[in-house]
């Protein structure tokens, strides 16, 4: 992307074990670039700041640990998200319900999804060529850097994927106002179907004024926060929010921030920094219980779809155009053995 390459996830996985011996798993999958988190800084504040305050609590309610946790640690939105996710994968198989149910109920049982393309027009193909044997047929571009290189990229990938495929753009803050414009005028007339975080995440105006134009806007960087979203609904900036179970901080906030969205007209999509197995089963989860999540826009929950080995078990019922809801308890998923063997 317009950021840089992200070419390997140095992630951490975090477990919570209940008296009961009930296990719960979560998946910090925080990038430095992104949120200024990895695997060391997650680890380093969860043992020293959340541990302490967690252990030998009760489990329910589940806001109450939360609130804990965001009393003690500032900002580390992904870190906060990998605890949380635990705690609540933990709650829900106590209960023996999905975590879509503890969260308030699975609305859908199955989520439209979509592949990244990125690179010169070389590497456009061999990535379209594999996700298309995978069984994608949904895409979106990554653009941001030269607008006039961007507009040549996107007609090439459009003559690739076929003029009917849904084929987007995200250019994660790449461009200034004028740039996001140039790009708009020469992506145009191959029906781009969405411009995502064209310009800077403060840019509202910017944001407004580029979702004049016809294109609908995608608020991703724009969006980490409650008060972010409102500052977006505020400002008329986006006709979609992307929301993270990461940048929300857990997978309850998530869902809070898409109920917010959808009270105000917007739809909401589930957006990815890349997340592997464990990470894109709370993406699931919470794509489920979200009120106002699109059906016309694909989410990003593509998992280990990236990933040259993976982490559970199973993976995700998906055929590449729908992901499906597991018929099991809390996340559905469990690690693989050898990495469950390495937690002390």
């Amino acid at each position: 992307g317009s950021s840089g390459t992200h070419d390997h996830s140095n992630f951490l996985i975090v477990k919570v074990i209940l008296s009961s011996g009930i296990e719960g798993i979560g998946e910090v999958s925080g990038t430095l670039g992104w949120s200024g988190e990895d695997s060391g800084t997650a680890e380093h504040a969860i043992r020293t700041v959340l541990m302490p305050i967690l252990i030998g609590q009760p489990i329910s309610p589940v806001e109450n640990l939360l609130s804990k946790v965001e009393i003690a640690l500032a900002a580390s939105p992904f870190t906060k998200a990998g605890v949380a996710t635990a705690l609540w994968d933990a709650y829900a198989r106590s209960l023996d319900i999905t975590m879509a149910d503890a969260l308030g109920g699975a609305i859908r049982t199955e989520v439209p999804i979509k592949f990244s393309l990125s690179g010169d027009k070389a590497r456009i193909k061999h990535v379209y060529e594999a996700a298309t044997k995978m069984g994608f047929g949904a895409f979106k571009l990554k653009i941001g850097k030269d607008p006039v290189d961007d507009g040549d990229r996107f007609a090439y990938a459009r003559q690739l994927v076929g003029k009917d495929t849904f084929l987007g753009t995200d250019a994660n803050t790449g461009y200034r106002r004028s740039e996001a414009r140039l790009a708009v005028s020469l992506m145009r007339e191959h029906n781009p179907a969405f411009l995502e975080q064209p310009v800077a995440a403060g840019d509202l105006q910017g944001m407004h004024e580029l979702k004049e134009l016809g294109i609908p806007v995608v608020a991703d960087e724009s969006v980490f926060t409650l008060d972010n979203l409102v500052a977006v609904l505020r400002a008329e900036a986006a006709d979609v929010i992307s929301i993270y179970v990461g940048k929300s901080g857990g997978p309850s906030r998530a869902v809070e921030m898409g109920r917010i969205a959808d009270a105000f007209g917007l739809d909401s999509v589930i957006g990815s920094n890349g997340e592997s197995g464990v990470g894109a089963a709370a993406q699931l989860q919470v794509a489920c219980a979200m009120p106002g999540l699109s059906m016309r826009f694909p989410s990003d929950i593509i998992g280990e779809y990236y990933y040259t080995a993976g982490i559970i078990e199973t993976p995700l019922n998906s055929n590449g155009r729908v992901v499906h809801l597991p018929d099991a308890p809390g996340l559905g998923v469990v690690l693989k053995p050898e990495l469950n063997a390495k937690f002390i």
